[in-house]
Order: structure tokens, then sequence, then C-alpha cells
């Protein structure tokens, strides 16, 4: 089988946003770039019931070149992403507390200095049918200088130079999401300017911070 083990991962993972809370049911996807195009996770197949050999493999023309289940309904947004950014995995999830906040805000504000490893405040696409050119497109511009974005009434899309990166991302999003949200039930938050998630970007690159010693 090809891709072994970047198949195994995302079966992997895909599991663990039903255990972690950002997706339930068949609802969210995964995928991976590899030379020939992306894999990605079927569609409507629960993740428990979801094997490495079900993981579909599709073009970069969006056409499927490998795998017996229907690639998820959201390949155009995953290969529209792909071409407009340097990401090597992209994880979509439908996590509560993302969703929420796009169906009241129009951007999750830098509540936290952690939102730097998003690019800053993530902005909240505006919806579109799923599955459609017109989603793609709005996601593509909501993730213009970041890493995440939120997507209105839907979900959140996170993208990483890895698959784990991109998921790590998708936790943090929803932790800041429900950070975000109780702050809001205390009075109103207290948002990081410009200038003090700049000095956190400094005080990263100083210490080295994330780095392997």
């Amino acid at each position: 089988m090809r891709h072994r083990a970047a198949r195994e991962l995302i079966v992997e993972l895909n599991r663990r946003c039903v255990t972690d809370g950002l997706s339930t049911g068949t609802s969210g996807n995964l995928s991976v770039r590899v030379p020939e195009g992306i894999l990605i996770t079927p569609s409507g197949r629960a993740p428990r019931r979801t094997e490495p050999d079900d993981i579909c493999l599709v073009g970069f023309d969006g056409v499927p070149l490998a795998g017996e289940l229907r690639p998820s309904s959201e390949v155009p947004m995953h290969l529209a992403v792909y071409a407009a950014t340097d990401a090597r995995a992209v994880v979509h999830t439908h996590s509560p507390m993302a969703t929420a906040v796009s169906i009241t805000h129009a951007e999750l504000p830098a509540v936290h200095y952690a939102v730097d490893d998003l690019g800053g405040p993530v902005r909240v696409a505006p919806y579109a049918t799923f599955g459609t050119p017109e989603l793609a497109a709005n996601i593509v511009t909501a993730l213009g200088g970041r890493t995440a974005a939120i997507m209105q009434n839907h979900g959140a899309i996170t993208v990483g130079r890895t698959l784990e990166q991109a998921y790590e991302r998708s936790m943090l999003l929803e932790w800041l999401c429900t950070l975000f949200f109780h702050a809001v039930q205390l009075g109103t938050p207290r948002v990081l300017s410009q200038d003090e998630l700049r000095d956190v970007r400094e005080q990263m690159a100083r210490l080295r911070y994330g780095s392997a010693p």
C-alpha cells in the first residue's frame, strides 16, 4: 500500500477528533499532501470504522487516484488550501466552541498569547455551502497569513507542516475559543495588542521557544 505511515496517522488522528471532542459522527476531514496529490479521509465513514486502506488518494486536479470509497466532499477546500499555501497537512473539524464563535463573531480575538501560533487573531470565513468552490475561496482568504480559520456556521480548519502540527493547532484553536467563551461570560475580554503580540514573537525567538534543545 502506498503511503502506509501517512494513512495510519490519518486514521489515528481522525479517531482522536471524536475522542478529543473536535468532531462527532462522520463530520470533519483530514488530509496530507503527497507527491501525486493528497491523501484524505473518505466521505460518510465513521472514524471508528475507517482503516488505512479506506483513505482516498486524490490528484491535485481533484480526480480520485486510489481507494474504493468516495473522498470527502471537502476535497475542493483541501486542494484550494494546498494550492494557496505551503501547508503539508490540513485538519477540518466541527469543534463546538470554534463553531459557536463563528455564529456570533467575525473573529476570534487575541485573548491569549498562544494565538500567535495561529498567526494572530483568527478570522471567520463567510458562510458558504459545504463542498463548494465558494467555501474553498472564503477559507483561502481567511487563512491569509494564518494557520487557522473558522468557518461561519460550520467549523474550523487548521494547517501545518505535518499532520501532527495541524492537529495540535486544532486543539489549540478550540482551547482559545473556550477561553474566549468563558471570558465573555465574566465581562469584556482584554485583548492583546499587535505590539504585545510582536513582543511575544520576539521573546519566543530569543528563547528559541518550541525548538529542540
